[in-house]
């Protein structure tokens, strides 16, 4: 069975940032990084029969702006739809219902974001941003 929670005590911590260390978006990042990153966002965490197998993330002030970062289901249970399941839990939790702007950044999944309504920017040249690194 398939359950989505946002409890952040169920979520599983090192499996978490096993994946993240190694993907493209988060390349490095420790556990102590992610543990920061989980205390300080609205969290989800997708379970096929109670184990862990996704998770994502939103940064938000829950009514003008949320940030969906962190998105990702394991490589053996792609293409299930949980990824969907994820992302509609997420767009409808009652929590976020007030948020008025919705973000994010893919470079792989545009496919899955344009099911629940995300476009490109209309004003990308409003846009700036800075990176340390």
């Amino acid at each position: 069975m398939i359950t989505v929670s946002t409890d952040k005590n169920k979520l599983d911590v090192p499996f978490i940032q096993h994946f993240l260390k190694d993907i493209y978006w988060a390349a490095g990042r420790t556990i102590e990084e992610v543990q920061i990153t989980i205390d300080n966002s609205f969290c989800f965490g997708i379970f096929l029969d109670d184990k862990q197998i996704g998770f994502a993330r939103v940064i938000t002030d829950y009514v003008v702006f949320a940030y969906v970062m962190d998105v990702f289901i394991t490589e053996e249970h792609r293409g299930k739809g949980y990824s969907s399941i994820l992302i509609e839990r997420m767009i409808n939790e009652p929590a976020l219902k007030d948020v008025k702007i919705w973000r994010l950044a893919t470079s792989d999944a545009h496919f899955l974001y344009r099911k629940f309504g995300f476009t490109a920017l209309k004003s990308p040249e409003k846009m700036m941003e800075k990176v340390v690194k």
